[in-house]
C-alpha cells in the first residue's frame, strides 16, 4: 500500500533530500556517464541514437522506480514491487549495457545495470537483500571477462574486477539512503503510536479519577438520602440536617469534577485520610487512624496513595456492613506501607469484579509500587506500598 508522505510531516524535509540524493542523483549520474560516449565521434552513429534513446527511457524509469520505493510504507516494498516499471528498466539497461560491452567498453557498461540490480535489491525484502547484491556482484564479472577474451584484448583484468566493484559502489550509495529513509519512517511510526498510546492513557486515567470522585461521593449521597428519607417521618430536623449534608457533598462533587477537568485537581493521601474519617463516622462506622507524617512521599505518591484510600472508603460505604474500620500508613525502610481493612465484608460470589482496584493495582504497579486486596471471612483488607523517592530519609 502506497501512502505519500504529507509534507506538514515531520519526514517531509527528509524526503526531499532523500529524494534528491537517490532518484534524483541516480538518474542525474547515469546521463553524465554517458554523455560524452553519445557525443564521441568514434562511437557508430547507430549505437549512440540507440543508447540516447535507451538512456531516456531508463532515467525516467529509475525515477519512477526510486520514487515509488520512497512512497512504500517501511516494510511493504515486496508487496508493491512495481513489475512493470522494473522490466521497463532492465531493457534499458540492458540496452546500455549490451551495447558499450560489445564495442569494447568495459567500464561504462556496467553502469546502468548495477543501477537496476541496487533497484531490485530495494525492492527485495529485507532478509533477501544482500543476497540479491552479492549475487548481481558475482555475475558482473563474467560479462566483461568473457567479452575481453573474446576480442583477445588485454583488458580482461580491468573487465573482470571493475564491474563487480561498481556494482558493490553503487549497491552502497544507493541503498544505505533507503535503509536511513526506512529506518525514519519507522520511528516516526512509533512516534505516532506513542502520541496515541499517551492520549488513551491520559483518557484511562481521566476516566479513573472521574469514578474516584464520582463513586464516592454518590455513595454517600445515596447513603444519607436513604438515611433522611427514613428520619423525614420521625425525625424532621434530622432529616433535613442529613440533606442539608447531601447538598453540600453535591457541591463538593461538582467542584471537584471541575477541578479534574481544568487539570487543577490533585487528591492527597492526607486530605483523603481526613475525608475518610468523616465520612465513616457520619456512617456510624468506628474509624481507627493510624498515620506517619507523610513528607517523605513524592506529591505523585501521595497522590496514588490517597486514591487507594478514597476507592477503600468508597468500597467500605458500597459494600460492606462494617461496624469498624482501620487505616495504617507508615514508612518501612525504603517503601511507605498502606492498609485500609474493615470488618463487615460481604461475600457475594455473582458480583461482578469491581474495576477501581484494578485501575489503581496499575497505576501503582507503573509507579514501582504494588496493590493488594484480600477476603478473611468477614474481614476485607486493601494494603499498597511505594517506594520513597531517591535521597529521602526515613523515620
Amino acid at each position: 500500500m502506497e501512502q505519500p508522505v504529507s509534507h506538514a510531516t515531520p519526514l517531509a524535509g527528509l524526503r526531499r533530500y532523500t529524494w534528491w540524493t537517490v532518484p534524483g542523483a541516480t538518474a542525474f549520474i547515469l546521463v553524465m556517464c554517458f554523455a560524452d560516449w553519445l557525443v564521441d565521434p568514434d562511437v557508430p552513429a547507430w549505437a549512440r541514437w540507440s543508447c540516447a534513446v535507451a538512456l531516456a527511457a531508463t532515467a525516467a524509469v529509475i525515477v519512477v522506480l526510486l520514487s515509488r520505493r520512497l512512497a512504500l510504507l517501511p516494510g511493504a516494498a515486496t508487496a508493491n514491487r512495481p513489475t512493470a516499471w522494473l522490466v521497463a528498466g532492465s531493457a534499458g539497461a540492458a540496452v546500455l549495457g549490451g551495447i558499450p560491452l560489445g564495442l569494447e567498453d568495459y567500464g561504462l557498461w556496467a553502469v546502468a545495470p548495477a543501477m537496476m540490480a541496487a533497484i531490485f535489491a530495494a525492492f527485495a525484502p529485507a532478509r533477501r537483500r544482500l543476497l540479491v547484491v552479492a549475487g548481481a556482484t558475482l555475475l558482473a564479472a563474467v560479462p566483461g571477462t568473457l567479452a575481453s577474451t573474446a576480442h583477445g584484448g588485454d583488458e580482461v583484468i580491468y573487465a573482470a574486477t571493475f564491474p563487480p566493484g561498481l556494482f558493490l559502489f553503487t549497491a552502497w550509495v544507493m541503498l544505505g539512503p533507503l535503509w536511513a529513509w526506512d529506518i525514519a519512517g519507522r520511528l516516526n511510526d512509533a512516534r505516532l503510536m506513542s502520541a496515541e498510546l499517551a492520549v488513551q492513557d491520559e483518557r484511562l486515567r481521566f476516566a479513573a479519577d472521574l469514578h474516584d470522585i464520582q463513586g464516592h461521593h454518590l455513595q454517600v449521597i445515596a447513603l444519607k438520602s436513604e438515611l433522611a428519607a427514613r428520619l423525614a417521618e420521625v425525625d424532621a430536623a434530622r432529616a433535613a440536617a442529613e440533606m442539608k449534608q447531601v447538598q453540600q457533598l453535591s457541591i463538593a462533587a461538582l467542584q471537584e469534577t471541575r477541578g479534574l477537568v481544568q487539570g487543577y485537581r490533585r487528591t492527597t493521601l492526607e486530605e483523603e485520610i481526613s475525608n475518610a474519617t468523616r465520612v465513616l463516622a457520619a456512617a456510624d462506622i468506628d474509624a481507627t487512624m493510624s498515620v506517619q507524617p507523610v513528607g517523605e512521599l513524592s506529591p505523585a505518591g501521595r497522590h496514588l496513595l490517597g486514591l487507594v484510600v478514597r476507592e477503600a472508603t468508597t468500597n467500605v460505604l458500597r459494600h460492606s456492613h462494617a461496624a469498624h474500620a482501620e487505616v495504617d500508613y507508615h514508612v518501612d525502610g525504603q517503601r511507605a506501607r498502606l492498609s485500609v481493612s474493615n470488618d463487615g465484608a460481604v461475600h457475594r460470589p455473582d458480583a461482578p469484579p469491581g474495576t477501581g482496584l484494578a485501575t489503581l493495582a496499575e497505576r501503582l504497579r507503573s509507579a514501582g509500587g504494588d496493590l493488594t486486596w484480600r477476603l478473611d471471612g468477614d474481614r476485607f483488607v486493601v494494603e499498597a506500598t511505594l517506594p520513597l523517592p531517591a535521597g529521602r530519609e526515613t523515620r
